[in-house]
């Protein structure tokens, strides 16, 4: 007998009404989603969570209230994952909805199918991002907080920096030996390179590792 697995459920917060309806009616249709809740300010974006819990919620930023606190609370309290689907290509903004506890940041101008993609993955634990959203900026914020937050003990070379901007992207280590022109071997020598330089056991254990690290640096999260 086979099991039919469970849909994922939705929570859409966005306080543009064509978007949300719109939004909704796309995502409803497909076979993988069930819709939760709708809403239209950071504050329903408590409320929506504590009352329905959904698997994953899509938030946009630019909404009454403070979205970045509402996020932060939300994963304190219960198990959801927050994806931010936003206009808003500001880096700084980026970096402040990851650091308060989004684990996705999709620009609105992506296909659906991007969406979709973004959806499953926050919702098994990766993170994802945008791919053509000025992930050289995001990246290098990340790793000059890392380094900032390490204090001077962990020092990344060149290579080591890259690895870990296309890990937090999502990549396999066959996609990162191809994209840096190496071997694959040469990605796991540099994977165990990074695991002791980090303090991980594993592939996890060096992004949390390094999520921690910048997601104490409040300088980002005042601007």
């Amino acid at each position: 007998m086979v099991r039919k697995m469970s849909k994922i459920s939705l929570a859409l917060i966005d306080d543009h009404p064509v978007m949300l309806a719109g939004l909704t009616e796309i995502l409803k249709g497909h076979p993988k989603f069930t819709i939760a809740a709708t809403g239209s300010s950071a504050e329903d974006v408590l409320e929506i969570g504590l009352k329905c819990a959904p698997d994953v919620f899509i938030v946009d930023l630019m909404m009454p209230g403070n979205i970045f606190d509402a996020i932060a609370k939300l994963v304190e309290k219960i198990r959801t994952k927050i994806l931010v689907f936003t206009a808003n290509t500001g880096s700084d903004y980026a970096v402040r909805a990851l650091n308060a506890g989004a684990s996705g940041y999709v620009l609105k101008g992506s296909s659906i199918q991007e969406l979709i993609q973004a959806i499953a993955a926050v919702h098994r634990g990766d993170m994802f991002i945008t791919p053509a959203f000025a992930c050289k900026v995001i990246e290098e914020l990340k790793l000059a907080s890392l380094r900032k937050k390490a204090g001077g003990e962990v020092k990344l070379s060149i290579r080591e920096g890259q690895i870990i901007s296309m890990l937090l992207r999502g990549f396999t280590n066959k996609q990162i030996a191809t994209g840096l022109n190496i071997g694959e071997k040469t990605v796991k020598n540099y994977m165990t390179i990074l695991m002791q330089k980090l303090n991980a056991r594993n592939r996890l254990e060096v992004l949390i590792a390094a999520q921690k690290l910048e997601g104490s640096d409040q300088a980002l999260s005042r601007h």
